[in-house]
């Protein structure tokens, strides 16, 4: 079965398509809607995520701050005087290296535990709940389950740990977050291509209507 047919098939399966809605040919357009969708709907979960951080790695980044504020107050005042040399700048404190590991170990365990359980369990975090989206699998099974919830999580969310290597986990982050925008037809993320998922959209959400091209002749009702 092709790609194509299979996106028609599963989105006509879950009650999530055009087919099951009465609305027929217009699964390509829903497809090309769900990355929009699914953008905003990461949005709104990594508000929560920042949240939850807020309220849990709040201390530490703190502490983290803290450590550092010697040196940026230095570089400031030599900023100010027209001073760019580096030498004898004071150092971070000793446990700047340590906090920050531990902010990056929560941030991600957090992050996990917010999306990893409940798409496991009905496919849908809180963002995509609010936009009316849904994780579904390939397969025959439509529910995710957690092995599965896992691997999509961690593509997207293990490079968080990766942070700490100048940034080279943000830039995986990055490329997982626009892969969608080159994929056809079912417009998966590198995560749903590891887990053999896709995002759909749920019934009750407005599709829209095509245009009639259908000539008119006189006598038509307007």
């Amino acid at each position: 079965m092709g790609r194509g047919a299979l996106a028609s098939g599963l989105l006509a399966a879950t009650g999530e398509g055009p087919a099951a809605q009465g609305g027929g040919g217009a699964d390509s357009e829903q497809a090309e809607q769900c990355p929009a969708i699914g953008r905003c709907a990461r949005l709104i979960d990594f508000g929560a995520v920042f949240l939850l951080n807020a309220v849990v790695n709040g201390w530490f980044v703190w502490q983290f701050i803290e450590e550092f504020t010697p040196v940026w107050r230095e570089i400031w005042r030599r900023s100010l005087a027209g001073n760019s040399s580096t030498e004898g700048l004071p150092q971070p404190g000793d446990q700047a290296g340590g906090l920050q590991v531990a902010i990056l170990l929560i941030a991600t365990a957090l992050w996990f535990a917010y999306e990893v359980p409940s798409t496991a369990n009905r496919g849908q975090t809180l963002g995509k709940r609010i936009l009316g989206i849904k994780v579904v699998t390939l397969g025959e099974d439509p529910a995710v389950g957690f092995g599965r919830s896992f691997r999509r999580w961690n593509t997207l969310g293990l490079p968080t740990l990766l942070w700490y290597c100048c940034g080279l986990g943000l830039v995986l982050q990055l490329i997982d977050a626009v892969s969608p925008l080159f994929d056809r037809p079912l417009r998966q993320a590198l995560h749903d291509k590891r887990a053999q998922t896709v995002v759909v959209q749920l019934p009750g959400r407005p599709v829209p209507s095509q245009p009639d091209h259908r000539p008119h002749t006189p006598g038509d009702a307007s």
